[in-house]
């Protein structure tokens, strides 16, 4: 069985919905952030020298654990054990936009809206920071509303891992990167994830989620 290590309100969330839309068993170990610095506590640091979540283990044929960390990474693995279920698309276009969105979700959205979190933090020019620094966040907004508007999901008509992979950095912008009822194909594939059967499986195993 393959154990999530779980930190809440996190993009680990993302591997547990993964999981249960796969229909994959496995176990929960959920660590709280501190509430001083919100940061992962030091027991994660046991399990992977970085002590960030997500990070699961599991185990190869030989029956040694293995442990993978980084969610891209799990997604992939996740994919490649299930025999390809929630993976590359067979037409081309498709699985072009497929290895795009996988890696556009950590690699290019999620970025700044972390440093605007991290901004709000700082105050006085943190905050005015954040100011000039949400143009930059509605240039990629923008993008995903467009693609969003040309098709019901980020690949085509059949959802995938990209469609995981690219819900927690949307979810961090509607709650606090300016996603708003001025872009509604993308707060429409919110409400339509948000309702899958399998992600509200994962909320009720990993616990309160503040982005749902």
């Amino acid at each position: 069985m393959i154990i999530v290590h779980h930190l809440e309100n996190s993009r680990s969330q993302r591997v547990l919905w993964m999981l249960e839309e796969l229909g994959m068993p496995y176990e929960v170990r959920r660590y709280e952030r501190d509430p001083a610095t919100m940061l992962a506590p030091p027991e994660l640091r046991r399990i992977h020298p970085l002590g960030k979540a997500p990070v699961i283990v599991d185990h190869d044929p030989s029956g040694a654990e293995r442990i993978v960390a980084e969610t891209g990474a799990i997604v992939e693995y996740l994919v490649a054990k299930a025999d390809g279920r929630l993976g590359k698309p067979y037409a081309d276009d498709a699985a072009l936009r497929y290895r795009y969105f996988l890696h556009y979700a950590e690699g290019s959205l999620m970025p700044p809206l972390l440093v605007k979190l991290v901004l709000g933090r700082i105050p006085l020019l943190g905050k005015a920071a954040q100011k000039k620094l949400q143009p930059m966040i509605d240039v990629h907004l923008d993008f995903v509303e467009r693609e969003l508007n040309a098709r019901p999901w980020f690949t085509g008509d059949t959802f995938t891992a990209a469609d995981i992979m690219m819900s927690f950095p949307l979810e961090a912008a509607k709650d606090r990167g300016g996603l708003d009822i001025g872009r509604p194909a993308t707060l429409a594939w919110l409400d339509k994830i948000h309702a899958r059967p399998a992600y509200q499986a994962a909320l009720a195993k990993g616990g309160p989620y503040r982005y749902a």
